[in-house]
């Protein structure tokens, strides 16, 4: 991938160390902070940064907050770590613009594997084109959208879940089978999941929101026509 910076937020040192150590052998530059408030600080020093590992408990500041702040900032692609499993964390994650969740302990190939997922989409790896659905304009380069001709702010996963809806127009689409596309992996969590970036997304698309088309009991349906 070459020199790209990660930031890694965790107030254990051993746990930054196993994240940095797996991470350096992948070429990437790997920055550290301790707590929320360096993190932030350090985020706003360094505006090259590609994406940020998160955990939740810290002191200062938690991950939550963090979160918050940065995305008042920047759409930097999150990967957030936590201690816990309530689904209910996971689901507020989501709310505030976590890009990906991962429960401790985990894998560090995992983790690794899932970094490299999010910094090949977000650093060109996909294929220079336009999309266009009805109102909707996509950038896939540039990572922009216009609804109306006007430019509408997605969230990284926002974004890769309309690109995916659009390249399916027309397609009735599982729950299970947008979680394994979007998060290129395999996700046992709630569905619900999917639902809360559905409702976030037809928010921000406004009259356009109406082309997500939800099938009751399965999943959803991209469709400008209607039907």
């Amino acid at each position: 991938m070459g020199q790209v910076k990660i930031l890694v937020v965790d107030d254990e040192s051993r746990m930054r160390k196993l994240v940095r150590d797996f991470l350096v052998k992948k070429d990437y530059i790997v920055l550290e902070a301790a707590d929320g408030e360096e993190a932030v600080d350090m985020f706003v020093a360094n505006k090259e940064i590609s994406l940020i590992i998160l955990d939740v408990m810290m002191p200062k500041m938690d991950g939550w907050q963090v979160c918050k702040e940065i995305r008042e900032l920047s759409d930097v692609p999150i990967i957030m770590l936590t201690a816990k499993s309530d689904e209910r964390d996971e689901l507020l994650g989501f709310e505030l613009g976590v890009d990906e969740y991962i429960s401790k302990p985990f894998s560090p190939k995992i983790l690794t594997a899932r970094v490299e997922a999010i910094l090949r989409r977000t650093n060109g790896a996909m294929s220079e084109e336009l999309l266009k659905a009805g109102n909707i304009e996509m950038d896939i380069s540039a990572h922009t959208v216009k609804v109306n001709g006007k430019n509408v702010e997605l969230s990284f996963k926002e974004f890769e879940l309309l690109n995916y809806f659009v390249v399916n127009q027309g397609v009735a689409l599982s729950r299970e089978k947008i979680l394994n596309n979007v998060w290129n992996y395999d996700y046992f969590g709630d569905a619900r999941t999917i639902d809360t970036h559905v409702k976030k997304l037809r928010n921000k698309l406004g009259e356009c929101g109406d082309y997500i088309k939800t099938i009751w009991g399965m999943g959803y349906k991209f469709n400008v026509e209607e039907e």
